[in-house]
C-alpha cells in the first residue's frame, strides 16, 4: 500500500506518524514489523490520507508503510468486517465514482466507508479522532487513519482527512479539494453524531443539561447541514456534466414508523436529532425534486458498534455471549450489515423510488439481495413493531431474523 500525504492550506506544523500507533490503541502490543512513515506535513484542520493500489506511484510525497496482519484483525474484527469478501455488494459499475462519508471514523460510517470502496467507489471518508491529534470530544481510541487502513485492505482506494464538520470553513474546503483533485462528487453520506455521551435518557428537557443538550443539536443536525450546503452544488454539477443520478444518504436512527411520535426511551434532544434528519430528507427531497440529485434517509436497527459490544462486554466474535444476560441483543446487527445496504443502493438503477423516505437496513436487505455477515437479516424495527418497545426478552426474534 501507498500512502500519499498531502498538505493542508491552513496553519502547518510537522509531525511523525507511527504505523503501529493504532495497534497500541487497541490494547495490542506495537508490531516491530511497521515500517514507520518518515514524517509529512499537515495543517491543524486538515489532514488527507491517499491510498493508492500496491506499485501505483502516486504525485505527491510519499511514505511507504508496511502494516501487520495482526492490526488489520483487530481493526475488523471490531466491526465484523471481512476485507476478503469481494461479492457482498450487488453487481453495478461505479468506477470512476466518487463518494463522501461524513462521519467515517468508527461505527456505521467507517463500514459504510469500505463498502463504498470496496464496490469501487473513491472515498473520501472523514472524521475528528485522529492518531496524531488523539481523539474528539467523545473519547473513543477509534481514528479516522484506521478507516483508510481499512479501505486499503478492502482493495479500495479513498482519502482520508481530519475534518470538524461543524466548521462550514474547513467542510468548504474539503469539497473545494474534492473537485480539484477529482473533479467530481457522486455521493454524500451523512452519518456525523457523537452526541450520544450528552444524552439524559430520564430528564425531561426542563432537566436535561442545557449544553449538553444544544451540543447534541449542534453535532448531529448542525454538521448535516452544513455538510449538505458545501456538497450539494458540486453533485449538481457532476450529475449534470456526468448525464447521471447523485445520492445523498442521510444516517438516522429510526423508521418513519416509530420516529412518528415522541420516543420516551431516549430523552427530548436525542428525539429532536433524529425528526430534524428525517426533516433534512423531506425538505431537499423537495427542495431537489427536478433535479438529477435523490435524497433519502437510512437506519441500521440496533447496532453492534464498537461502544455497543464493549457495553455487553463482549467482541464481534462472541457477541451472542451478551445474549444470555440480554435476550433482545438477539436481533442486533453489525455495521456492516447497513454498509452492504447503502453500497448496494448507491448502485441501483431504481433509487428514485426511495426519494424522501426513511429506509431501513432490511429493506435495502431485502431489495438488493444482501444480507450480514453471519448470512442473516435482521429486522430490528419490523420486531419493535410487532413486539413493543417495552418487551427485551428475545421473543419472536428468529421470526425477523
Amino acid at each position: 500500500m501507498d500512502v500519499e500525504m498531502n498538505e493542508g492550506r491552513l496553519r502547518h506544523s510537522r509531525a511523525i506518524v507511527e504505523a503501529a500507533s493504532a495497534v497500541s490503541r487497541t490494547g495490542e502490543s506495537a508490531d516491530p514489523g511497521v515500517d514507520v512513515p518518515t514524517g509529512f506535513a499537515h495543517s491543524l484542520r486538515m489532514r488527507s490520507m491517499r491510498i493508492t493500489q500496491a506499485g501505483e506511484r502516486a504525485p505527491n510525497r510519499q511514505v511507504r508503510a508496511r502494516l501487520p496482519r495482526r492490526l488489520f484483525a483487530t481493526l475488523t474484527a471490531s466491526l465484523g468486517l471481512d476485507v476478503t469478501d469481494k461479492g457482498a455488494v450487488a453487481p453495478g459499475s461505479p468506477e470512476g465514482r466518487v463518494a463522501l462519508v461524513a462521519g467515517a471514523t468508527r461505527g456505521a460510517g467507517r463500514a459504510i466507508a469500505v463498502e463504498l470502496a470496496r464496490a469501487g467507489f473513491h472515498v473520501y471518508a472523514t472524521g475528528r479522532s485522529s492518531r496524531t491529534d488523539g481523539p474528539s470530544e467523545i473519547g473513543r481510541p477509534e481514528t479516522i487513519e484506521e478507516t483508510g487502513d481499512l479501505i486499503a485492505a478492502a482493495g479500495g482506494t479513498g482519502t482520508a482527512l481530519v475534518i470538524d464538520h461543524e466548521d462550514p470553513a474547513s467542510v468548504a474546503e474539503l469539497l473545494s479539494g474534492i473537485e480539484r483533485d477529482q473533479g467530481r462528487l457522486d455521493l454524500l453520506v451523512n452519518d456525523i453524531f457523537g452526541g450520544d455521551r450528552y444524552m439524559e435518557w430520564e430528564k425531561p428537557l426542563w432537566e436535561h443539561d442545557w449544553a449538553g443538550g444544544l451540543r447534541m443539536l449542534q453535532m448531529g443536525v448542525h454538521t448535516h447541514l452544513i455538510t449538505c450546503r458545501a456538497a450539494i452544488p458540486l453533485m449538481l454539477r457532476t450529475a449534470e456534466a456526468q448525464g447521471s443520478q447523485g445520492l445523498v444518504v442521510e444516517m438516522t436512527d429510526g423508521t418513519s414508523e416509530a420516529n412518528a411520535e415522541f420516543r420516551r426511551n431516549v430523552g427530548f434532544y436525542y428525539d429532536l436529532v433524529k425528526a430534524n434528519v428525517e426533516r433534512i430528507v423531506k425538505g431537499l427531497n423537495a427542495e431537489l425534486e427536478n433535479s438529477p440529485l435523490t435524497v433519502v434517509g437510512v437506519t441500521p436497527g440496533w447496532l453492534r458498534s464498537e461502544k455497543m459490544l464493549e457495553n455487553f462486554g463482549v467482541s464481534e466474535a462472541n457477541w451472542r455471549d451478551a445474549l444470555e444476560e440480554r435476550p433482545g441483543f438477539g436481533i442486533s446487527e453489525s455495521p456492516t450489515y447497513v454498509a452492504r445496504g447503502v453500497a448496494a443502493l448507491a448502485r441501483a438503477a431504481d433509487i428514485d423510488r426511495w426519494a424522501g423516505t426513511i429506509i431501513s437496513a432490511r429493506q435495502l436487505a431485502d431489495a438488493y439481495g444482501i444480507t450480514d455477515t453471519d448470512g442473516s437479516r435482521p429486522d430490528c424495527w419490523g420486531h419493535l413493531a410487532a413486539y413493543g418497545w417495552e418487551h427485551d426478552d428475545g421473543r419472536g426474534i428468529d421470526e425477523f431474523r
